[in-house]
């Protein structure tokens, strides 16, 4: 890798942060969500997750351990804003003022996601995403965090995963804030979301104290090439950017519009009858430029020739067996060559991996250590992967595994352990399982541990 790449590892507020109800903090959908009977395993909340607002300088003193060169984290809207606007926090800006200083200290980079779903409950009660306002709420509190931090941070992202927020949390009903919302709606709300990362955008760059890399954290879902002609790799790369069967998880829709300034064509033909309301100026307004695109890439599908009958590309079945993650993902380590390949050359951006990882079966041994030999395996051959997409030409400009600590995985609440670090949720206490001194040794040599 290049000396500049960055090797990191990413968090999220509501997955750690806890003291929901703390020093001023207003509620979430996420609080609201978990409040719901059945909504969460074993009804687990994220009222203390890791407790990280009170811990985080052990946090930062992991982070300093395992020599990353970035922190991602995510600000948490309902922290700095209550009420999602109006009157500002002072105590909450002051938590982030603190933990920004303490990463620099530990020659850290912050990396700031400024929406990873912990969407403010007043401003939901208002309408959220459905109401066009939320274009100008958003942007609102962009301002606020960057006048803020700017002075110390360079590194921005405006959302995380819009596909998951928007898809799981608006129409599958499995998310926050829960709602299963027809066609029209959920692409309303889709709109307004993207009107409102562009809007940050000009925000960020408007009021940054410093130059500003700016991005977003989309998921991707990877089609990988049945086989290595050229002929297959088309195949593959057509795939990776259709809209089939009108489906709402998929890449082109959720990136198009924010890197290229257009709708997909067969998203427009598809959802003709549903589509949002459009100003003037909304196209040009998303598509604010961009310095780098964020990847969130777990795995991918092989996928075959186009059906007539469908529009759809089968995906080939894996065999009896295939590896899977704890959360039933299947390992796919050449995602993370085709995922940034495929990106790269659409958008024709740098990118970097803002997440990638696998929860495993992790417990504290006999021995007092966490032997997790699973997830060393996991990264290192997904890493190759990396490596050679770099060496084949990509600019790819960082890496951030997922997860720095066992979390709150959100409506699976504390089953899944994602976390280079192992966290005894009665406890609080920390412990870095095998693949933080393995992850340690890949970036003090810069990748050549791999």
């Amino acid at each position: 890798m290049k000396s500049d790449f960055t090797w990191g590892a990413a968090t999220a507020a509501y997955q750690i942060e806890g003291a929901a109800f703390e020093d001023g903090r207003g509620l979430s959908v996420w609080d609201m969500l978990c409040r719901k009977p059945g909504a969460t395993w074993n009804g687990h909340t994220g009222e203390v997750a890791c407790d990280h607002y009170h811990r985080w300088r052990e946090d930062v003193a992991l982070m300093k351990q395992i020599g990353l060169r970035g922190y991602r984290f995510s600000i948490a809207w309902p922290r700095v804003l209550p009420e999602g606007v109006g009157p500002v926090n002072a105590k909450g800006l002051e938590f982030y003022d603190r933990l920004v200083d303490g990463l620099l200290t530990a020659n850290i980079a912050p990396w700031v996601t400024l929406f990873h779903w912990d969407y403010p409950y007043e401003l939901f009660c208002r309408g959220g995403w459905l109401n066009r306002d939320s274009i100008d709420w958003f942007a609102d509190y962009t301002r606020v965090v960057v006048e803020r931090l700017s002075d110390r941070v360079r590194h921005w992202m405006t959302m995380n995963e819009p596909q998951m927020f928007l898809a799981l949390g608006h129409v599958a009903g499995v998310h926050a804030p829960g709602m299963k919302y027809a066609d029209a709606e959920m692409l309303r709300a889709c709109h307004h979301a993207y009107c409102a990362h562009g809007k940050a955008v000009q925000a960020i760059r408007a009021h940054t104290k410093q130059p500003a890399q700016v991005g977003f954290a989309p998921a991707v879902f990877v089609k990988i090439p049945p086989g290595r002609t050229e002929t297959d790799i088309e195949l593959a790369r057509t795939a990776m950017f259709s809209v089939t069967n009108r489906g709402h998880f998929n890449n082109a829709f959720y990136i198009d519009p924010v890197a290229l300034g257009r709708y997909p064509d067969d998203h427009l033909r598809q959802f003709a009858d549903v589509l949002p309301p459009m100003r003037d100026g909304d196209m040009e307004l998303m598509a604010q430029p961009l310095d780098f695109l964020g990847a969130n890439i777990y795995g991918g599908v092989t996928v075959g020739p186009r059906s007539g009958d469908t529009g759809d590309y089968p995906e080939r079945q894996e065999a009896q067996g295939h590896p899977l993650t704890m959360m039933g993902w299947h390992v796919v380590p050449e995602s993370l060559y085709w995922g940034p390949r495929f990106l790269a050359e659409r958008y024709n951006v740098p990118v970097v991996i803002t997440e990638n990882g696998m929860s495993g079966h992790d417990w504290v041994g006999e021995d007092g250590r966490v032997h997790d030999a699973h997830r060393i395996e996991f990264t290192r051959r997904y890493l190759r992967e990396l490596k050679r997409a770099v060496a084949d030409g990509v600019d790819v400009r960082g890496y951030f595994h997922w997860s720095l600590l066992d979390n709150f995985e959100w409506s699976e609440g504390y089953k899944q352990r994602f976390g280079l670090v192992h966290v005894d949720y009665a406890t609080q206490k920390r412990t870095p399982k095998d693949s933080a001194a393995w992850y340690a040794e890949v970036i003090r040599t810069n990748g050549g541990a791999l």
